[in-house]
């Protein structure tokens, strides 16, 4: 199984079982060698997680897994939340997250660019909406490789923006 495919597997496994947890699966990614994978659950709640709710994930994602043996031999599984850097995956995070500052990387190079950085304007249709520099790009969604928040963190105020 590709490392793309075991990923995309366990996302449609788990997906199910974090909305009965009162999850969201933000993402599920793979990383290290295919001899011992890590498996990187990213989940989050409308008020936040806490540690208390990701060890208690970790129970349930491990007895998935285990169940359906979807990862061949040993791996190693990080529970967490998705943090300042939320990855974008769906259309509907980023009518959430308007206003907020993020990151896209792109497909197609629209005016010789493949990466912008500008705040969420929200949703057009299949378009994604950023004010890059004072100026509306209208990006398609289809043409998006990899988005996520670009959190600011202001330690004066004890917080993240």
């Amino acid at each position: 199984m590709a490392i793309g495919d075991l990923a995309r597997r366990i996302e449609e496994l788990l997906e199910p079982e974090a909305e009965a947890n009162g999850f969201e699966l933000v993402a599920v990614e793979q990383a290290g060698g295919r001899h011992v994978p890590v498996i990187r659950v990213l989940l989050d709640r409308e008020d936040g997680v806490t540690i208390d709710d990701l060890a208690a994930a970790n129970e349930w994602i491990s007895a998935v897994l285990d169940e359906t043996d979807v990862v061949s031999g040993s791996y190693t599984l990080e529970v967490s939340s998705p943090g300042v850097d939320r990855p974008l995956r769906k259309l509907a995070d980023f009518e959430r997250f308007a206003g907020e500052t993020a990151t896209l990387k792109t497909r197609a190079a629209q005016t010789g660019r493949t990466t912008w950085t500008g705040r969420i304007e929200g949703v057009e249709g299949d378009r994604v909406v950023l004010d890059v520099d004072d100026e509306s790009v209208a990006v398609p969604f289809n043409e998006i490789l990899k988005a996520r928040l670009k959190g600011v963190v202001d330690f004066g105020k004890g917080g993240t923006t």
